[in-house]
């Protein structure tokens, strides 16, 4: 009778444990982000660009 209870002491971790992962990720499927459109990827791909030629017309000096 005492192997049963050492038995399911010794069981009671890895099965709380593996109980608990899948909790968590269950819950996580519910609250991923959204992947952002298309429109303002290019709105910011396009203000890059806009930053980047900017830079490049603006002389840089060398700092002494």
């Amino acid at each position: 009778m005492a192997s049963v209870f050492y038995t399911l002491a010794l069981l009671a971790c890895p099965v709380g444990m593996g109980l608990m992962m899948f909790m968590m990720m269950r819950g996580q499927k519910t609250s991923t982000p959204q992947a952002p459109d298309s429109g303002e990827v290019d709105a910011l791909r396009a203000e890059v660009e806009a930053l980047k030629a900017e830079r490049a017309a603006t002389p840089h000096h060398p700092q002494p």
